[in-house]
């Protein structure tokens, strides 16, 4: 199929009027934008989602590959989207550079005035570009990205619009890769791994690999919308005490009894949410793995998803990736310092010490601290953000697991997805509820201040169709 997706830089605008929601009457006043003619377009093209969600799924089919921890991913897809909506937000004058408002983003070179380029083109050009700089299999994703290039170019667009774009897409790239070379992501790496202490009450390695911690030092990485790592720090974990009766071991016991009495649906939401991308299994003496996509990877398909369903256009579409991608980032960082400031013990050590030395969790225990639930804080907080962009009553059915064997759910919202990833934790048995509430509140936060410090355009909601 070919794409229509040249875009010229001086393209016919198209006025319209620009809507304010403002709470009682965004419900009444939601605009599909997505119908909307673009305003930088002219009216013989369009600007077709499909190559810039194919480039994400592609991207993702990698880190899946590379075996990417949870924060690790996060911050790929974060710097990949902040590419492309730089790239794509000049297809609309009303939407805005981020640049400015992430902490250390400065504008992207400019175009060539008068110059014709594909904007499509150089915008998932400079996605792949800088997915590549960040995974580890670059020979795949210059495959990858290269395939993609060439669905553009066999579209029909000039020789000298394709090679044009295509050099504007590598110099918006090198300009985000040169931003995120000062996140302090190499200092990090020479930072001292996490040590095991004598300490009853704190984590230890869990079966059946015993793996070390997951990036401990994450929390030291610079935000993109936050003030610091620890700006929404939770409330304390409950106290240490295995006494019967105190607060601490109802918590343990409680995902004790869960998991003896765990339902079929328990488990079914449990492996839909489980997104753990390196699983051991132990089969006698032979070890082997099966990968899988990780937390952030499964709401940057659910974005996918919701952008197809209200047919929103590549801007659009991009915009709802990058504001994901951001979130997740964040959200992860502020999870990951909680995580290791408390270094918290897993419900699974505490149960096979105190209370039953042959009780296994639904889901394998990932490995890092407890406190709080990573996957409660993004996924709120990815919800809060989405929400916003589609509407808090957006229905979908959730295919992104359907590759790894699991069926479709349907959500009659972002939200409810977003509680049901977070109680799966606890029918998993790898998190006590309290990790889960307080990594809701902790999210809710984290999306809001992703409301509060990032504008992209006047129109914050499209509805459903």
């Amino acid at each position: 199929m070919k794409l229509k997706t040249t875009l010229l830089a001086a393209g016919v605008v198209v006025a319209i009027p620009l809507i304010f929601l403002r709470n009682a009457d965004r419900r009444n006043a939601d605009r599909r934008y997505a119908d909307r003619p673009s305003r930088t377009v002219s009216t013989a093209q369009t600007l077709d989602a499909e190559p810039l969600h194919k480039a994400f799924r592609d991207l993702t089919g990698v880190i899946v590959y590379d075996i990417f921890s949870p924060p690790q991913a996060s911050r790929v897809y974060a710097y990949s989207s902040v590419a492309a909506y730089e790239v794509l937000r000049q297809a609309d004058s009303n939407y805005k550079s981020l640049a400015g408002q992430l902490t250390g983003l400065t504008p992207i070179p400019a175009r060539v005035a008068g110059a014709e380029y594909s904007l499509p083109l150089a915008g998932v050009h400079a996605m792949m570009t800088v997915g590549t700089q960040y995974t580890f299999s670059k020979a795949r994703m210059d495959t990858l990205r290269r395939a993609l290039d060439e669905q553009f170019k066999q579209s029909g667009i000039a020789s000298d619009v394709y090679k044009r774009s295509i050099a504007y897409g590598d110099t918006v790239a090198q300009h985000i890769i040169a931003w995120a070379s000062t996140d302090n992501y190499k200092e990090m790496r020479g930072m001292p791994k996490y040590s095991v202490t004598r300490d009853v009450s704190r984590w230890v390695p869990t079966p059946p690999a015993y793996m070390d911690a997951v990036e401990p030092n994450w929390g030291k990485l610079r935000p993109f919308v936050l003030d610091s790592s620890n700006q929404f720090r939770p409330e304390p974990p409950l106290p240490w005490d295995t006494v019967p009766g105190s607060a601490f071991y109802a918590q343990v016991k409680e995902v004790y009894d869960v998991g003896r009495a765990v339902t079929e649906e328990q488990r079914n939401i449990a492996a839909f949410w489980d997104c753990n991308p390196y699983v051991m299994h132990v089969q006698g003496h032979t070890m082997f793995a099966t990968k899988k996509i990780t937390p952030g990877g499964h709401w940057m398909g659910i974005v996918a998803i919701a952008a197809r369903q209200s047919k929103s256009n590549i801007v659009v579409s991009a915009d709802a990736y990058a504001r994901t991608a951001l979130t997740l980032a964040d959200g992860f960082l502020s999870a990951w310092e909680a995580k290791f400031a408390t270094n918290v013990i897993r419900p699974e050590t505490v149960i096979n010490k105190y209370i039953d030395e042959q009780w296994e969790p639904v889901l394998q225990t990932p490995p890092f601290p407890e406190y709080t639930s990573g996957h409660s804080v993004i996924s709120t907080a990815a919800a809060v953000v989405l929400s916003e962009q589609f509407g808090d009553t957006f229905a979908f059915a959730d295919s992104t697991e359907t590759e790894y064997g699991l069926p479709v759910r349907s959500f009659t919202s972002f939200k409810s997805a977003a509680e049901e990833a977070a109680i799966s934790r606890l029918y998993g048995g790898i998190h006590f509820r309290r990790s889960i509430t307080q990594g809701q509140a902790q999210g809710q936060k984290v999306g809001a201040r992703v409301l509060e410090k990032i504008v992209t355009h006047p129109i914050v909601r499209i509805a459903a169709r």
